[in-house]
């Protein structure tokens, strides 16, 4: 299908464009009153999730209300969990909960490395109905969680400010540590895979909890295994995004990928010369959406001005708060697109 709107995937090629790009992560989600019907329509976000039908719809829904150049498949990291055999909850305002945890050699005997189309299938589902749907608009993102942020929700069970039971692990059982994410990083190489052959133009890696490792840490339990993904995804680009990792740039721009996600605390220059042959995505404060439409315009600007207009995809530092403004987030979409193309 010849895409109307490439110009994320030509920027994520290196190529030069006309303007930048902008999508927003966690567009497809609570900013919109047209998303809060369809959740309550479903019942939960769990169903939402599973439902291709209503997750193709909730996926379009950005594309329709803010103008942004892709869309991204509606669906959760810890899908794979799930489909490794470790299912979880969603509870209301207050997360993901895994009633079972794995901490231990023995609880990996519960584990398998998930089969994509089997485990996952209601994924591809809605990425196919998604591609269908879309027609050719803009390119379809898809997604999973680097196998430390997955780690992280497996042994500890929900969130936590600290992840003190998983980090624990990496100095107590190393050797148990390694073996889950080994069974993690096969089961995302092939779900990717997956969604690429469903139809996903590109693929972004989240690595929430990248930030709350030593530099050190991070070289031996997340960097390996986000090689081993990139190295393995060679047909479509590749955004790693990794939160808090301002100390890994320099090593994640040695990956075989072909964008890097920044946060709000990773100096654009600075990322620049950390990263000096990659594009870059990011990385406006989810909060200055708050700001009235002249400050966002003019944070825009100054963003622009500090990234540069080529080798960039412009987005937020990290998901949309689910309490914007859906008309402060369309400034923002709007800022970048003419502030951008005006110069």
């Amino acid at each position: 299908m010849i895409l109307q709107n490439d110009l994320l995937l030509r920027t994520a090629r290196g190529e030069l464009t006309e303007r930048v790009p902008v999508w927003m992560m966690r567009q497809a989600g609570r900013v919109l009153a047209q998303y809060r019907a369809v959740r309550e329509r479903a019942g939960s976000f769990i169903t939402l999730a599973k439902t291709p039908e209503l997750a193709a719809e909730v996926t379009i829904q950005p594309v329709d209300a803010f103008e942004v150049d892709a869309a991204i498949i509606f669906s959760d990291i810890l899908v794979v969990p799930e489909a490794m055999g470790l299912p979880y909850e969603m509870i209301e305002a207050r997360g993901p909960v895994f009633p079972q945890t794995v901490r231990s050699s023995a609880d990996l005997s519960r584990l398998h490395v998930a089969d994509a189309e089997t485990d996952l299938g209601y994924v591809l589902d809605a990425i196919r109905l998604t591609k269908r749907e879309l027609n050719g608009r803009v390119p379809l993102i898809g997604f999973a969680g680097a196998p430390f942020t997955i780690f992280c929700y497996m042994t500890e069970g929900k969130g936590s400010k600290t992840f003190s039971v998983a980090k624990k692990l990496l100095y107590t059982d190393p050797h148990f540590a390694h073996t889950l994410l080994r069974q993690i990083t096969d089961s995302t190489i092939a779900y990717l895979k997956a969604q690429i052959g469903a139809g996903a133009d590109l693929i972004q890696l989240f690595d929430s909890w990248a930030g709350i490792l030593s530099p050190e840490q991070y070289r031996t339990f997340s960097l390996p295994y986000i090689k081993q993904i990139c190295d393995a995804i060679t047909e479509v680009p590749v955004t790693v995004f990794a939160k808090g990792a301002f100390f890994a740039r320099h090593e994640i721009g040695q990956l075989d990928c072909q964008v890097v996600g920044l946060d709000w605390n990773m100096d654009p220059a600075e990322s620049r010369t950390l990263v000096p042959n990659k594009v870059l995505q990011g990385n406006l404060d989810p909060c200055v959406l708050y700001a009235d439409f002249a400050q966002i315009r003019t944070e825009v600007k100054q963003m622009l001005d500090a990234f540069g207009h080529q080798h960039y995809i412009a987005n937020l530092g990290h998901g949309i708060y689910p309490d914007t403004d859906p008309d402060k987030a369309r400034c923002f979409v709007d800022a970048v697109r003419e502030l951008s193309a005006q110069r």
